[in-house]
């Protein structure tokens, strides 16, 4: 789900940090993915003709491969080096957001069949769209896709979004690519969105082109630090905590910037006495879950690109998903030439990044709440400055 609202209130209060980019632009860059977003995009984009995914003789769905294999070759084509962080286990406190879906896609097979009974195909296909789910099985493939391919995999033990944007902050890669906005509130200094979107054939020549978020250029544009940032996020609405019933995201900010931090929000909303505050509304726990989320040490992973495994891919798209084996010929040796092309560097490969380059806990510092303090938190939240240099 993301962050409610999140990029209405950029777009209106730091219009500075989102840019429209070529996919060429990311020549040479290394981008972290959040695979099972991107799996389940495929599993709602690639269908045939009258709605049905994409299935093998025995009825196996093989959307998922088919997108992910044809749009993979295509970022490599264009220089883009991707890397493929997949979920973990889901925090305790995301199990409410997750029994809500659950419940929604319930309620959109029930609708769906409803709709085929009435023979309303429209309505039909609209509520399937909804009924898309990643089973293990598919995360298992994709993972046996992606190697075979010679594309790195990384399993986080948490949330992948938070993996990816500990990759990006420790500049083991330039960005990450998700559709979700709380990818910046973990923390990430450059979020990609719609990048697949761009990677289709004929995008340039239809407009398509993918957005990035700058969270340097965001926390300077609200004038804001990283932990109160993380506070209006959570105001707004996200995955770990129910919403306060109105309180959209221009208000979340507003008492952000009034009060300081979410503690004196929450204090305030209380004695107007005029919003429900979820019980409980676990401030301190939501905070941390953004600010230190539970991630593999990005210090300790080591991305490697290695060769195709052609024989591999065979089996897996050929044999076992029945693709046509033309087609898969033809992806392997796009991918070998693509690796070949990959050696020549972008021009700022040449020059050494700074150390040290980081905001201070976000950038400027806004004061707030009684006495005038500064709201922020000595030594949480910092925001990794992206660097100049390839990564």
């Amino acid at each position: 789900m993301g962050i409610k609202g999140l990029t209405k209130l950029l777009g209106d209060h730091a219009p500075g940090a989102i840019k429209d980019v070529e996919l060429k632009s990311l020549f040479g860059r290394k981008v972290a993915i959040d695979a099972s977003m991107s799996i389940y995009q495929f599993l709602v984009a690639v269908r045939q003709a009258g709605g049905d995914s994409l299935t093998n003789d025995a009825g196996d769905v093989t959307s998922h491969l088919s997108g992910l294999f044809h749009r993979t070759v295509r970022l490599m084509e264009m220089g883009i080096k991707p890397v493929y962080v997949f979920d973990g286990a889901p925090p305790e406190m995301k199990s409410g957001e997750l029994q809500k879906r659950t419940e929604a896609k319930a309620a959109a097979k029930a609708a769906a069949a409803k709709a085929v009974e009435e023979g309303n195909a429209e309505l039909a296909e609209k509520y399937t769209r909804r009924v898309n789910s990643v089973t293990p099985a598919m995360t298992a493939d994709c993972k046996t896709l992606l190697r075979a391919m010679g594309v790195p995999v990384v399993e986080a033990p948490c949330e992948a979004e938070a993996q990816c944007a500990a990759m990006a902050k420790a500049g083991l890669v330039y960005a990450m690519a998700s559709e979700d906005m709380d990818s910046l509130t973990f923390g990430t200094p450059i979020l990609i969105r719609q990048m697949w979107a761009g990677a289709r054939a004929g995008a340039d020549k239809k407009g398509v082109k993918p957005m990035t978020f700058n969270l340097e250029a965001a926390l300077s544009g609200l004038d804001m630090t990283m932990d109160q940032f993380v506070d209006v996020c959570i105001l707004c609405g996200c995955d770990y905590t129910d919403s306060i019933k109105g309180i959209g995201p221009t208000k979340a900010l507003a008492l952000v910037r009034k009060y300081g931090d979410l503690s004196a929000v929450i204090n305030a909303l209380k004695g107007e006495g005029k919003y429900s505050i979820p019980d409980p509304f676990p401030v301190e726990e939501v905070r941390e879950l953004f600010l230190s989320p539970k991630v593999a040490d990005p210090a300790g992973l080591t991305l490697k690109w290695g060769e195709v495994d052609e024989a591999g891919l065979k089996a897996l798209l050929v044999e076992q998903s029945q693709f046509k084996e033309e087609t898969v010929t033809s992806g392997i040796a796009r991918i070998r030439k693509s690796m070949k092309n990959s050696t020549q560097g972008r021009l700022d490969s040449f020059f050494k990044p700074v150390p040290g380059a980081a905001a201070s806990s976000g950038g400027t510092k806004r004061k707030g709440g009684p006495g005038g303090k500064a709201a922020s938190t000595a030594g949480k939240g910092k925001a990794a400055a992206p660097k100049k240099a390839k990564k």
